[in-house]
């Protein structure tokens, strides 16, 4: 890899404007937000981003403004959300004509569940088509891998390098982590357990919370590093309190308002998925000041 993929990064969101196109310079002001706020990498057109819904032209556009606004500071890496092994190929090849560090890919997602080896024969076409190093995003819940084809994956076919794990299981989480590859990369995506984790020795975070503060779970990071988990603890309770004020259904709508309650430009979601709703606004309003005032705490050992 050209550079060390670890720790908090935001998988950032995509503005939309009323008519439904990117607003580029709010994805600019997005890129360079999160980039101040010390994250270690970006990740753009995952399910924060709405990447399913991003046609092949507009995924291309967004990572070459992600890799132009990063200018090699930080990792960048892809989301392919996508329903076949071809169109899946496809975009990864368009993502190597931009400075793109790694790619974020889904298993297949639509109700037809293709078997493990289908599934495992998916990761090899995509390893074969692209030279840039694969992790698997699993979060489909109708076709959720298990550790051990995920084990599997990552011993026999050479560029998957590595699973950002998603949903609420941290036994499975758990397993993950002790049967992987020595040299493998595990991303945990368990939003409401970030804490724990990290303690258990993850990799780092690609999670929606990243994307909506940043800065706080920066801070959750190092207090972890730092093994002051007291400090930890405390980050961990507000974030999840925090946590449970976006986590519906219009999640990505609902990190686009924690931003702009920020000061950041967010734009829309795109349609047909619903704006934030006043109820849920006020929810999240009355939270971000307790979680925000860790964004600058710095971690001491205890």
């Amino acid at each position: 890899m050209s550079k060390k993929i670890y720790g908090i990064i935001p998988p950032i969101v995509t503005p939309f404007d009323s008519a439904g196109d990117i607003d580029e310079a709010a994805l600019r002001e997005n890129v360079q937000f999160v980039i101040s706020r010390g994250v270690h990498g970006i990740c753009f057109g995952g399910s924060t981003g709405e990447g399913h819904t991003l046609t092949s032209d507009e995924l291309e556009r967004v990572a070459e403004i992600c890799a132009e606004e990063a200018q090699g500071r930080v990792p960048v890496i892809a989301g392919i959300i996508t329903n076949s092994t071809r169109d899946a190929a496809h975009k990864a090849k368009l993502m190597t004509k931009y400075a793109i560090d790694a790619l974020q890919i889904t298993p297949v997602h639509y109700v037809f569940r293709p078997d493990e080896t289908a599934t495992y024969n998916h990761f090899k076409v995509l390893s074969e088509t692209t030279d840039l190093p694969i992790l698997i995003y699993n979060v489909v819940p109708w076709n959720y891998l298990s550790p051990q084809l995920l084990v599997k994956i990552m011993n026999e076919i050479p560029n998957v390098k590595g699973v950002k794990q998603s949903a609420g299981d941290l036994k499975l989480f758990a397993d993950l982590m002790i049967t992987a590859p020595d040299d493998a990369l595990i991303f945990s995506a368990v939003d409401a357990l970030l804490y724990p984790s990290f303690a258990m020795g993850s990799h780092g975070t690609i999670a929606a919370n990243p994307a909506a503060v940043p800065g706080v779970c920066v801070a959750l990071w190092d207090a972890v590093q730092a093994g002051n988990h007291t400090l930890a603890k405390e980050i961990h309770e507000a974030l999840l309190r925090f946590w449970n004020t976006i986590s519906d259904d219009n999640l990505p709508a609902n990190v686009k308002f924690a931003l702009s309650e920020q000061g950041v430009s967010t734009g829309l979601p795109r349609a047909p998925m619903p704006a934030t709703n006043a109820a849920q606004a006020e929810r999240i309003r009355a939270a971000l000041p307790e979680v925000l005032k860790y964004e600058k705490k710095v971690a001491e050992l205890a």
